[in-house]
């Protein structure tokens, strides 16, 4: 039987960010997990962090707060969607996105897609 993958106790990587820009950090879970057909990480953004617009060509996401608040633009043209702790939004495969966090304290998701893909098309800010 499989082991419960904990959520603390996590290291964290760094992503690449300007200087004085605020950071995002990501766990990776999907190996620990035994994920072979989907991926998974936890990603950590400070107040003010923000992602890269985005899109993924054959990959769904699925974004889950466990805490904080996450802004979200999505589609093109974008549309700004917000959820907060205990609530998702998921994002179906070849539809742009970025994410943000426009809070005043750290915003915790569990993102989740499939199949697994590890490239995407950035594209320019919107958020």
């Amino acid at each position: 039987m499989p082991d419960a993958v904990s959520f603390s106790g996590r290291e964290w990587t760094t992503r690449p960010h300007e200087p004085g820009e605020p950071a995002r950090h990501t766990s990776a879970l999907s190996d620990e997990a035994g994920f072979t057909h989907t991926r998974a990480n936890l990603w950590r953004y400070e107040p003010g962090a923000r992602g890269r617009r985005h899109v993924h060509a054959d990959q769904e996401e699925t974004f889950v707060v466990l805490a904080g608040t996450l802004t979200m633009a999505v589609g093109d043209p974008p549309e700004r969607v917000q959820a907060g702790t205990g609530e998702l939004i998921h994002v179906s495969a070849g539809t742009p996105l970025q994410a943000a966090n426009h809070g005043d304290t750290e915003l915790l998701l569990y993102v989740h897609g499939s199949p697994p893909d590890f490239g995407a098309v950035v594209l320019p800010d919107v958020l």
